[in-house]
């Protein structure tokens, strides 16, 4: 299998500015660096991921998982080492945080699908499957600030689960909504990671999904690496611990 991702002793200090802002908000955080805690959420962590594998990344809270996600992402640039990325990666991150209430279901999936970095075309050629998927109804042509926060759970996840690019990143979103719909999201989310042309990075506290979607774990300790491996090997030594 070809080599997707390759992350090479990755460090994130969040010191410093990490987005890829503007040079205003850059400048800002660079005049405020001075009086800033130096805080490393991750240090010296390395893996790599070839195409079609299904990586899990556990550890306890404020470990860095999530922040090695964003890495991943491009949301972070590393202070430390490098990571090199053979694709695209679209994320599952806050699932629906992104919704303007003002506007619709509808216009909303167009917003979101511009923000995970797909053009019109794309987006329009998914937008049926999505309301489907979604179960919105009517609801779709009414403003998001109208919903409950179920029903942006479910456009958020139909969205992101109809908009995947070819490295697919999950931050504890493994199923949403009702149990009906749960089971359904759940479903479709089995579907999305068992496809084998997809690389899947997963972060999760549910160590049974890990253990049913991982090919391998990376197992990250108080912002640092502890171990790589097969699932049951890495997930045994982490329960043991």
């Amino acid at each position: 299998m070809s080599l997707i991702i390759d992350a090479k002793n990755i460090g994130i200090n969040f010191s410093a500015s990490k987005s890829r802002s503007s040079f205003k908000s850059f400048l800002k955080n660079f005049l405020k660096k001075k009086n800033k805690k130096r805080f490393w959420a991750l240090r010296n962590v390395t893996f790599q991921v070839s195409r079609g594998e299904i990586l899990g990344v556990i550890g306890a809270n404020g470990s860095g998982k999530s922040t090695l996600l964003k890495v991943v992402g491009g949301i972070f640039r590393p202070d430390e080492g490098e990571i090199k990325i053979n694709g695209t990666p679209s994320a599952l991150l806050s699932l629906g945080t992104g919704f303007k209430p003002e506007i619709s279901g509808y216009e909303n999936v167009f917003l979101n699908g511009v923000m995970l970095g797909f053009s019109e075309k794309e987006i329009r050629a998914n937008i049926s499957e999505i309301i489907e998927f979604s179960e919105l109804g009517d609801f779709i042509n009414q403003p998001v600030k109208n919903y409950s926060s179920g029903m942006k759970a479910r456009l958020g996840f139909s969205i992101a689960a109809h908009l995947t690019k070819e490295i697919m990143l999950i931050d504890e979103v493994l199923g949403v909504g009702d149990k009906e719909f749960k089971l359904k999201s759940q479903n479709k989310m089995r579907e999305l990671i068992e496809d084998k042309t997809r690389t899947v990075i997963i972060v999760s506290h549910n160590l049974e999904s890990i253990r049913e979607y991982a090919t391998k774990v990376l197992w990250i300790h108080k912002s640092k690496f502890m171990m790589l491996d097969e699932t049951n090997k890495v997930l045994d030594a982490y329960l043991n611990e």
